[in-house]
């Protein structure tokens, strides 16, 4: 029996074409049918940007170079895999593909850094269920969030002052609004002490003081189109006030991504662009770690160490 552990990278998934963005939206829904507005409306997004996403190939991309980085550091310890939430390849179908390879033991990572049980619980449970499903066991180990890693925190605020730098040079954060970003979440995880607004918290904190900043804020995008209210304020509604109160140049740091996903290349640069454009604003964001070497250091050592992560084993 092979001694090697499986990395099982775990992403959100996306459509490959306009095609797929119906049956993508239903899983997203589990199950329940959007409205017709529902899938048009997201059919329309993906369209404005190219018919696509690169999420998926990112990930790959993330992929290979963390397996290269695992070698360098220990050859044939580790294979790492890539599965999707919401679309191919399933996490579900890369669970019984590792069983198949012969490996009994998984670290799990969400590439998002913060926990919610709503959002990283669904990664866990859809692991779970396949892992159950099998005819021998394999033991797992989830890391449920990671943003205190240091390594992350630390290029985090290297993409900061980066970004200052190219965006506006000419006196770098003078009078530039810093602003972080995550995805928001339906309010009501607020009921349930969910954690996700303090790692946010902690993790802005963290970053801002490593870059070095004087100030900065944090604002929510992305929300859901549902009935329930979301966490707030809102990117564009933020922005709004931002120019209300007459800034005119802002930093976008989306500190709850790790990818150039729908939610950074829609919601930030074709639809907040748009707007901070209208409102005569210069906005500009951080480039995403997506599978750059620093990425791979802090991915390495959470795989290696599990340094700065909360870790569950079953």
């Amino acid at each position: 029996m092979s001694e090697r552990t499986a990395v099982l990278l775990m992403a959100y998934g996306t459509p490959s074409s306009l095609e797929e963005v119906e049956p993508y939206y239903l899983s997203i829904r589990g199950g329940r049918q959007p409205t017709l507005e529902q899938v048009e409306e997201l059919t329309d997004r993906y369209r404005r940007v190219g018919g696509r996403t690169r999420l998926l190939d990112i990930t790959q991309e993330v992929a290979v170079a963390l397996q290269q980085r695992l070698d360098a550091q220990d050859a044939d310890r580790f294979q790492v895999y890539i599965g999707m939430k919401h679309w191919h390849p399933f996490i579900a179908e890369v669970v019984e593909r590792i069983a198949g390879d012969g490996i009994r033991r998984i670290i799990a990572i969400a590439l998002a850094p913060h926990y919610s049980k709503m959002s990283i619980d669904g990664y866990r449970s859809s692991m779970q269920e396949a892992v159950d499903s099998l005819t021998d066991p394999l033991s797992v180990r989830f890391i449920e969030s990671w943003y205190a890693n240091p390594l992350f925190i630390s290029f985090m605020a290297q993409r900061i002052r980066e970004a200052l730098k190219r965006n506006f040079p000419s006196d770098g954060e003078k009078d530039v609004k810093v602003v972080f970003s995550a995805h928001s979440l339906p309010r009501r995880i607020l009921q349930w002490e969910d954690p996700y607004p303090e790692e946010l918290r902690q993790s802005c904190e963290a970053v801002a003081t490593a870059a070095g900043l004087s100030s900065w804020q944090f604002t929510f995008q992305s929300a859901g189109r549902t009935s329930d209210p979301w966490l707030g304020p809102d990117i564009l509604e933020t922005l709004g006030n931002l120019a209300g109160d007459g800034a005119k140049r802002v930093l976008m740091v989306p500190i709850g991504f790790v990818s150039d996903n729908l939610e950074i290349v829609f919601d930030i640069d074709t639809e907040a662009q748009e707007l901070a454009q209208g409102l005569g604003m210069h906005l500009a964001r951080t480039e995403m770690p997506n599978a750059s070497p620093d990425f791979m250091d802090a991915l390495a050592d959470l795989v290696l160490n599990g340094t700065g992560a909360r870790i569950s084993d079953g």
